[in-house]
């Protein structure tokens, strides 16, 4: 069965945007973005919010086509293009580049898409995973905590009564101050 692993960029204080959606502090070099193609060609979708989807869509479609473009970025622009993707939204009512539009997180449909063959789900988005983790559907965060703290935006874990416990199963540190955390 796949898993559903969240998969986010998250500053040293905790957010994964500033607070006008800002992502200009993230440290992606050529090696942590070969890292990311390197790993994200072997999953089996991306599950997305709209706004992720959205972000996505209006960049990588066509970042391969632009002559000054790395060859990782041209690389994912493919592996993007390609992936299968759903997309959790109750306001889009169409998406291109072999996406899905998915109006609720229903967990017994979530059950039907991890048993199908193929690689684990990255789901990206913090309202998507906050979902997800409700419903008990994370089988595992893989954070790139960046060496930077930028005060204010949205963090990936809400307030919340309720304890997230995980159990740390990987770190890995690249070049550029970024570090892996991964947990289950």
């Amino acid at each position: 069965m796949s898993r559903i692993i969240v998969w986010m960029s998250i500053s040293l204080d905790g957010f994964i945007e500033g607070p006008d959606r800002e992502l200009d502090w993230h440290r992606v070099d050529e090696e942590l973005h070969q890292h990311f193609n390197d790993e994200l060609r072997t999953k089996g979708a991306f599950l997305d919010g709209r706004r992720t989807y959205e972000l996505m869509a209006g960049f990588w479609p066509t970042a391969d086509q632009d002559p000054a473009a790395s060859a990782a970025t041209r690389e994912f622009a493919r592996i993007w293009r390609d992936m299968p993707k759903v997309v959790y939204s109750r306001t889009l009512a169409h998406a291109d580049w072999n996406a899905t539009v998915v109006r609720e997180v229903v967990p017994e449909e979530v059950m039907a898409l991890k048993a199908q063959p193929g690689g684990d789900l990255v789901l990206g988005g913090a309202d998507l995973a906050s979902a997800f983790r409700r419903h008990g559907l994370v089988d595992e965060y893989r954070l790139y905590l960046h060496p930077v703290a930028i005060g204010r935006g949205k963090p990936l874990f809400p307030p919340s009564d309720t304890p997230v416990d995980l159990r740390l199963v990987e770190s890995q540190p690249f070049g550029n101050g970024v570090v892996l955390l991964r947990y289950r």
